[in-house]
């Protein structure tokens, strides 16, 4: 693993940064919430003292021209006053709503949650009780900080995405490059090998031997036009996918132990696909090498092709020891593997082989201790 204090500790340093960050935003907005919470608490003992005068004038004296302005400025906290008879006047509420006793009683609760209700008394005499709750703009500063939250998270969350697509696009160029690079090599002893194979026919050598060098050689080919294709798009043609499947399933089991039982079967004769031969094999051989390794080379492969609808799906089959079903999608992931050797490139190479370059699904149909289905899903050429 490439290890970069630096890296590392300038990444802790923008994290902590930017905890600090909102931290000194939200306990400023908390504070201001606060005080102007007091401030309003303030303004409604004012009004509750303006309404005390109101109660009293008609008895002891005429209102004051401030005590009139104090009890008509207040035209955006919602209140209820609740008389010592029962009587209820309500202040900056929905008119339709001020006869539904029973709203207006949901809202004295609501209040009282909200803010402790104020005593209106004269000398020692109750004469009211004002309950209210908070303004709309108080209200609005209440979900502030929740709206800042969010804002900030869906800006990391942005940041984090871009981050990501930008390394997973410098790690598809670095294996992309190391691929043609690998093809490049393999090219330049290929090359050799097609010159000695035809030195050796001219020799009393027996037929078989070179036939069989051919084999390999043509083997090499494929091996290297495939890796020539990994970060390019590659040409896709109508081939008969039956043909292409079982002509990967007889290369494999001509190759592999006589432990492992192969068979193929398909319900349908011919069927014409968009496919590039040389990766739609390379899926289907990574598919069965990964069976054969789950069974430890001794078992069973099955290989099916099925025409349903406007798909064609191609079952591979095992009789391994499973993949634990939280590991269905984790399998796909570059660097993930189940065995104790190998990168974990093989499945990531298969979906992006059939997902990306030829548009179609691959997936874990089914796998318990009995064995595994992968099933790769194309499109039928409409």
């Amino acid at each position: 693993m490439d290890f970069n204090p630096k890296k590392r500790t300038s990444n802790i340093f923008m994290l902590v940064s930017a905890f600090i960050i909102v931290s000194l935003i939200l306990w400023n907005t908390n504070s201001f919430f606060k005080k102007f919470k007091e401030e309003e608490r303030l303004k409604m003992e004012n009004w509750a003292t303006a309404q005390s005068e109101l109660l009293q004038s008609t008895v002891d004296q005429e209102l004051g021209n401030l005590t009139l302005k104090v009890l008509g400025n207040n035209t955006t906290t919602p209140m209820i006053l609740q008389n010592e008879d029962g009587s209820i006047k309500t202040h900056n509420m929905p008119e339709e709503l001020i006869g539904d006793s029973t709203y207006v009683k949901k809202k004295m609760r609501q209040f009282s949650n909200e803010n402790k209700p104020i005593i209106i008394e004269d000398r020692g005499e109750k004469l009211a009780t004002l309950y209210y709750g908070n303004s709309e703009v108080l209200n609005k500063l209440k979900y502030y900080p929740i709206a800042l939250l969010l804002i900030i998270f869906l800006f990391g969350a942005v940041i984090y995405f871009l981050l990501k697509t930008n390394k997973i696009s410098d790690q598809n160029k670095l294996w992309a490059g190391m691929a043609k690079e690998t093809a490049h090599q393999i090219g330049t002893p290929l090359t050799s090998l097609l010159g000695w194979n035809e030195l050796l026919k001219t020799e009393n050598i027996n037929p078989e031997v070179t036939k069989e060098i051919e084999k390999d050689i043509s083997r090499l080919q494929t091996i290297t036009e495939r890796f020539s294709k990994i970060g390019s798009t590659p040409e896709l043609k109508e081939h008969d996918i039956v043909h292409e499947t079982e002509k990967a399933y007889e290369y494999l089991k001509r190759r592999s132990s006589k432990l492992v039982h192969f068979s193929f079967s398909s319900n349908i004769d011919k069927l014409p696909i968009l496919l590039n031969p040389p990766l739609y094999n390379w899926s289907i051989e990574n598919l069965v090498k990964n069976g054969i390794d789950a069974m430890r080379g001794k078992g069973s492969i099955a290989i099916q092709v099925e025409k349903n609808g406007s798909n064609v799906h191609i079952m591979v089959t095992d009789t391994g020891h499973g993949i634990p079903k939280g590991d269905f999608q984790n399998i796909f992931n570059p660097g993930v593997t189940t065995k104790k050797r190998g990168w974990g490139l093989g499945l990531s190479l298969v979906k992006r082989i059939i997902e990306e370059y030829h548009k179609g699904k691959i997936k874990v149909l089914s796998s318990n201790k009995e064995g595994t289905i992968m099933q790769i899903s194309l499109k039928i050429n409409a």
